[in-house]
């Protein structure tokens, strides 16, 4: 972002200037964050992440289940252990139980803490993953297609916060579009740009 940055603010001075260099230079754009959100691969990868993410879930939520139904046990078996119904010998059986149960509860806690940071980890390390792929496709094909146009900068204009000012006349997202979906197994009809699932910073998992 830094070096985008930078090369953004080259370009724009040597406009203003008027420097003969920039003359020799022919500029387009892309819009990176429609093309991630139109990319199928980013529609396909996002399907396959939230299938994870739910099985994931589902397992921290039997560990959790189990765990609430231990303690329940250890709450009747302690209860047990003080009935003076009972006689001395089965309060002790109860006691040494409820024991056993605590040390059972105790050991799921640590494995529900362990299974938790694992499965962060292991989202983080595949939103990771899943980015470098696809950022590796969109820088290709948009080298492909500026290549194709003679463009020797292509510039981001989704980064707002550094142009000034963007034609459209010279912009590269559709066909790259077009180059990345080439031949796609999934529909990939244009839909409303939302911010792409796939590259935006990863929270912990619910």
């Amino acid at each position: 972002m830094k070096m985008l940055k930078m090369t953004v603010l080259t370009i724009l001075l040597l406009a203003f200037l008027g420097v003969p260099a920039f003359a020799q230079n022919k500029v387009a754009s892309v819009d990176i964050r429609k093309i991630v959100a139109g990319y199928y691969k980013s529609k396909q990868a996002e399907v396959l992440f939230e299938k994870k993410m739910t099985e994931l879930r589902k397992e921290l939520k039997d560990m959790t289940e189990g765990l609430d139904n231990a303690q329940q046990d250890y709450k009747q078996l302690l209860d047990q252990s003080y009935d003076q119904a009972l006689s001395a010998e089965e309060r002790d059986k109860r006691k040494q139980a409820a024991a056993d149960k605590l040390k059972e509860i105790n050991n799921s806690k640590v494995a529900i803490e362990q299974f938790d940071r694992q499965a962060q980890s292991q989202v983080a390390d595949s939103r990771q993953r899943i980015n470098s792929n696809l950022l590796t496709d969109i820088q290709q094909a948009v080298a492909d297609r500026a290549k194709a146009g003679g463009y020797t900068i292509v510039v981001n204009s989704a980064a707002t916060d550094t142009i000034v000012y963007a034609s459209t006349d010279n912009d590269l997202t559709d066909d790259v579009l077009k180059q990345l979906n080439a031949g796609a197994p999934i529909d990939v009809t244009p839909a409303a740009p939302p911010a792409p699932p796939i590259l935006m910073s990863t929270n912990s998992m619910p």
